[in-house]
């Protein structure tokens, strides 16, 4: 028999004998009483806050200073004027609390050069387009504005007059066209176009309007693009999609071009390419193109890489031209610098943060270290922040849908009924109580009630609580009554005990242990699972041959269906571990792949038909969506609604303009919606 473990005991457990046990269960009890929404003016969390975005120009600051070291620059004549590098249009950012003043470096980890996140989400705001603090209202950031016309056809973004990049070149329309004729359309560069880039009539197109506009072209209604031009999607900016084969929307075409066989011969290129050490021109230019790797690169994110992430410490240092200022024209960012040190792995993460070493810290940092981390908060000098996901799972079971290795399995897999027994097997408030310290909410994979694609609350329990009874009594029903004598069911085909390999790796949160759970919790319903960890990668390859039966993995960004991948959800490309096959029929339109059967063949269609509705109408298909999914169980809940992921969060007390709880969501690439350069040293 399993024993069950009371947050009171993981608290002790843990080791925190100089911290009184009864406050840390009073603020683990109001958490856990409502893990979506929790009470204001707890310990370690507290209203949701954040910077906002200034839009009204009767607001916007009339004079404009700077960093001092810039300062001297422009007095020394090394640098044009503040007021000529911001340019025409700047950004106004309204500082969460206060205006901050100059200097300093903050400190953070990361585990390598594959950790790009790592400095994208904290120093790489260059997104036209992002969220509110709400992560559910797109606000200008890059552009200066938008505009919708010919019924939601034509999309037409208005850049900011006398924007430049980092080495002080007009950031242009010339730009975006340069991106989209040269880089996304250049098979070698981009070998597969984007699916978000292709409506139900055709691909997409690019024109120049003028020198600070341009207007994309689409064959059907798409308002949903402006969502795309937020984040994660292939659009979301330089920092976060340049290292994705020189993806991000726009790119600097002054620099770019000497790397480009447009522009420069072959034999030019072949030389440049052997002289840095590259294959081709190609992976040249991919090199050239990324925003974390290469120091040369014009960039207009607030800071700039001065040493790259392939090395042991991954520099960013502020940029001259940044276009941010605040609401007292202070040029952003107010920090002078952002160091990531190399750990060798997440513990070593985790020690560093807990000894004080990280001046801000979320990515990587386990839950269930937050007793260590509280007792060390006065020593350590820092404060620690809770900051619950819109996700409803942060470590869901993925059940294959076009499995075909064993006809049995898959037989199962695609059973409805047999999904929804193992998902009345699971008790979720165990695993709550021992993975998360209770702070999560349990039920299925269902999205935040915030989010306008949330179909209604009764859809957090459904199939999701649990009911060992009825689970037992669906898997006899279907055909699984018989059983061995070690009380596990058997397979009909006569080959023995039907055994199910659950999947895991590595990384976020501890999968494996959780695996192990659910396997004596489906012991007890009759299922046999056998625990499998592998590399992240490999397992990637796994999912991506058809080679996995249920995997589990984290619901990335589907608090928003649009603007973030719902790869975990149900199979939307190739790469899906709920149906790569049906993933590839949906990526090619069919041409290619399998068709999926019902009920997901509707999901599926429902969510492209979503891409071309009218707003109303997109969030009414998004909301069938996630019912279908729900009702269907294709992927399992278990909890979620918590700060399991990247929502543990470590700030210097020092630091000012630090918000006590962001939004944390993947579509936001938490925490850059906090606006890290308005943060800033107190003393």
């Amino acid at each position: 028999m399993q024993q069950r473990l009371s947050r009171r005991d993981l608290f002790r457990n843990a080791g925190v004998a100089g911290i009184s046990l009864s406050a840390l269960w009073d603020l683990t009890s109001q958490l856990s009483a409502s893990a979506a929404t929790p009470k204001i003016g707890g310990q370690l969390i507290g209203k949701l806050e954040g910077p906002t975005t200034v839009t009204d120009p009767a607001k916007f600051p009339k004079t404009f200073k700077e960093a001092p070291q810039l300062a001297e620059l422009v007095k020394a004549g090394k640098l044009p004027s503040v007021k000529e590098r911001i340019g025409e249009d700047p950004l106004v950012i309204k500082p969460v609390h206060e205006i901050g003043r100059y200097g300093g470096t903050i400190r953070r980890g990361f585990t390598g050069p594959g950790d790009w996140s790592a400095g994208v989400r904290f120093c790489g705001n260059d997104s036209l387009v992002h969220w509110d603090v709400t992560g559910t209202k797109p606000t200008p950031l890059a552009a200066k504005s938008w505009k919708f016309s010919d019924g939601d056809k034509t999309l037409t973004i208005h850049l900011r007059r006398g924007m430049k990049w980092s080495d002080g070149k007009p950031f242009t329309a010339d730009d975006f066209v340069f991106w989209f004729e040269d880089l996304y359309k250049n098979k070698d560069v981009v070998p597969a176009p984007s699916p978000y880039l292709t409506t139900k009539s055709g691909p997409a197109e690019l024109e120049k309007v003028d020198t600070y506009a341009v207007r994309w072209k689409f064959k059907d209604p798409y308002w949903v693009f402006v969502l795309l031009l937020t984040g994660p999607t292939g659009f979301g900016g330089q920092a976060h999609d340049s290292h994705v084969s020189a993806l991000g929307g726009y790119a600097p075409a002054h620099y770019l071009k000497q790397f480009h066989p447009k522009y420069v011969s072959k034999e030019e290129l072949d030389k440049k390419a052997k002289e840095g050490k590259f294959d081709n021109w190609v992976n040249l230019l991919k090199f050239k193109a990324d925003w974390g790797l290469n120091p040369e690169l014009p960039v207009i994110s607030p800071w700039q890489t001065t040493q790259g992430r392939n090395t042991a410490t991954w520099v960013l240092e502020r940029n001259p031209y940044y276009f941010g200022v605040d609401t007292e024209g202070n040029q952003l960012p107010y920090i002078d610098k952002v160091v990531l040190t190399l750990a060798e792995n997440l513990e070593v993460i985790n020690l560093r943060a807990i000894a004080g070493e990280y001046d801000w810290g979320e990515r990587h940092l386990d839950l269930q270290k937050l007793p260590v981390f509280i007792e060390n908060q006065q020593k350590g000098n820092y404060k620690v922040h809770l900051d619950p996901g819109g996700i409803g799972s942060d470590a869901a079971l993925l059940c294959n849908q076009s499995y075909e290795a064993d006809a049995e399995i898959a037989r199962w897999l695609t059973n409805a009924d047999f999904r929804r027994a193992l998902s009345l097997g699971i008790d979720r408030d165990q695993l709550n109580e021992t993975f998360w310290l209770g702070l999560g909410t349990p039920g299925s994979v269902v999205c935040t009630e915030t989010s306008p694609y949330n179909p209604g609350a009764e859809f957090r329990k459904l199939w999701s609580t649990h009911d060992p009874k009825n689970a037992n009594a669906m898997l006899d029903k279907i055909g699984l009554s018989k059983k061995d004598g070690e009380g596990y069911r058997l397979r009909t085909d006569g080959k023995g005990r039907l055994r199910i390999e659950l999947t895991t790796y590595l990384g976020f949160m501890p999968f494996t242990q959780i695996a192990e759970m659910i396997k004596l919790q489906w012991g007890k319903i009759g299922i046999q699972a056998d625990v499998a960890e592998l590399e992240r990668s490999l397992l990637g390859r796994r999912r991506a041959n058809n080679e996995t039966q249920v995997s589990m993995e984290i619901m990335w960004g589907t608090e928003n269906l649009y603007a973030h991948s719902p790869v975990n959800l149900f199979p939307y490309d190739p790469t899906s571990a709920v149906g790569p096959l049906y993933g590839k029929w949906f990526a090619t339109g069919g041409g290619s792949g399998k068709t999926p059967p019902g009920r997901l063949k509707e999901l599926l269609e429902l969510y492209r038909a979503g891409f071309s509705a009218p707003e109303k109408q997109h969030y009414e298909l998004g909301k069938k969506i996630w019912r279908i999914a729900i009702e269907e169980q294709y992927v399992i809940g278990t909890v979620g609604l918590a700060p399991g992921i990247m929502g543990l969060r470590v700030c210097k007390n020092s630091l000012g303009n630090v918000p006590q709880r962001m939004f944390n969501g993947s579509s936001t690439l938490h925490p850059k919606q906090s606006k890290p350069e308005t943060a800033f040293y107190k003393r």
